[in-house]
């Protein structure tokens, strides 16, 4: 696959020349070690704990490992010696030069309380996922843009079927250059290598087949709701060790929740988050999914195309575009997929797998407008059919290659 430009390299940029440390972090094989030799320029020194070498350099001398010449050192996957970040504080406290380290981690050593206090007001984290199908393709992140202007395309390229495999093949840099079968293979092989062995520096994780089938069943879960006496009913864990192995599969990126819209008075808000598998390559290959199965399946569709969407608005949002993500339900059985907030506005988005769209797709849409939105309110159903239909001043269905279009 020939290199590509990420949507978040502007960030990183920006980042090098205002802060002492920049922290990539992000799944492994995402694209973290590639895009941070492409954003250090020519001068640095480039270490990687994925090394024995200077892993076992790091463990026995971290301070004397992190000193360097050059104008930035990369050190790749960190989380695998957490101790180099209380040295790093050390030397950057010493000499605050901007950009002097560039620091990957494929877990988020800031959940650890003594790293997280070390860092404060010296590093920039900065997520980076699995590619946005925008940025295979080379395009700009143009949606939020789109959503603030209310300026949409049409579909004239991508029909349902079409949909469904970008959405099977997930955004994983390596298996996009390989056949389905052996794309299947690579996203179950590189589970399990990350559950078996990455996990360890990071972990002590007892019961890996428990952890392997806890991550099919958030699979399952994905785009629902965090319901955790459902998702641990099959598991034989008790609460403790389930809230521990959850936290992990979002600690090692693989897990997503987005939280509820709380900001109103209205007191029949749900306040359970919604979840979501960080990529849906990955999410097909765990459950196994033919796009034969999918395309006639509308829990399958459902669920693939809206962890889909997911996906890609996180990639948008993530560059720091002022907005923030969250969905929205009640106990009345009001639902709204993903609510964007942003300063001025609102606007809900309903996902839609069908190739046409009806009044009805708008009934939540327009209950969340007219009765608890206290800001301009903009509602869209993001469909797979060809046509930006309007339906009122305020609602519209848009097709789903605005994401990436």
């Amino acid at each position: 696959m020939a290199v590509r430009k990420r949507w978040q390299e502007a960030k990183i940029i920006e980042s090098l020349g205002i802060m002492r440390v920049t922290l990539i972090v992000g799944s492994r094989q995402c694209g973290k070690t590639t895009l941070a030799k492409q954003m250090a320029g020519k001068d640095f020194e480039y270490r990687t704990l994925d090394d024995s070498s200077f892993l076992e350099m790091a463990q026995g001398d971290s301070q004397e490992f992190i000193k360097h010449d050059k104008k930035t050192m990369i050190i790749d996957e960190v989380q695998r010696v957490p101790g180099l970040i209380l040295a790093i504080k050390k030397e950057v406290d010493e000499n605050p030069r901007y950009g002097r380290y560039l620091i990957t981690g494929s877990a988020n050593i800031q959940t650890l309380p003594t790293v997280k206090e070390s860092l404060a007001g010296r590093v920039e984290k900065i997520r980076l996922r699995p590619f946005a199908y925008g940025e295979i393709l080379g395009n700009q992140p143009l949606l939020l843009a789109r959503l603030s202007r209310k300026v949409f395309v049409e579909n004239k390229n991508y029909d349902q079927k079409k949909i469904l495999k970008i959405a099977m093949d997930g955004g994983f840099p390596e298996p996009l250059t390989k056949k389905m079968a052996v794309r299947r293979r690579w996203h179950r092989s590189y589970v399990n290598t990350l559950i078996e062995k990455d996990l360890r520096d990071i972990a002590n994780i007892k019961r890996q087949a428990v952890l392997k089938k806890l991550f099919s069943v958030t699979c399952e879960f994905s785009a629902k709701y965090m319901d955790k006496a459902a998702i641990g009913s099959g598991l034989a864990v008790s609460r403790q060790t389930l809230d521990e192995y959850l936290n992990i599969l979002e600690n090692i990126y693989l897990l997503d929740r987005v939280p509820p819209w709380l900001n109103t008075g209205y007191d029949r808000v749900g306040k359970q988050d919604k979840i979501f598998v960080t990529d849906t390559g990955l999410l097909s290959a765990v459950l196994n999914w033919q796009i034969q199965d999918v395309k006639f399946s509308g829990d399958k569709k459902g669920k693939l195309i809206e962890t889909f969407v997911y996906n890609q608005l996180a990639a948008q949002i993530d560059i720091g575009s002022g907005a923030n993500l969250y969905h929205y339900r009640d106990n009345r059985g009001h639902e709204v997929d993903f609510i964007i907030e942003t300063k001025k506005e609102i606007i809900g988005l309903e996902v839609k797998a069908s190739s046409g769209v009806g009044a009805a797709d708008f009934k939540h849409l327009k209950w969340f407008r007219d009765n608890i939105c206290r800001k301009k309110f903009y509602g869209i159903v993001l469909y797979t059919g060809k046509y930006v239909l309007p339906f009122s001043k305020d609602l519209r269905a848009v097709p789903l290659n605005n994401l990436w279009e």
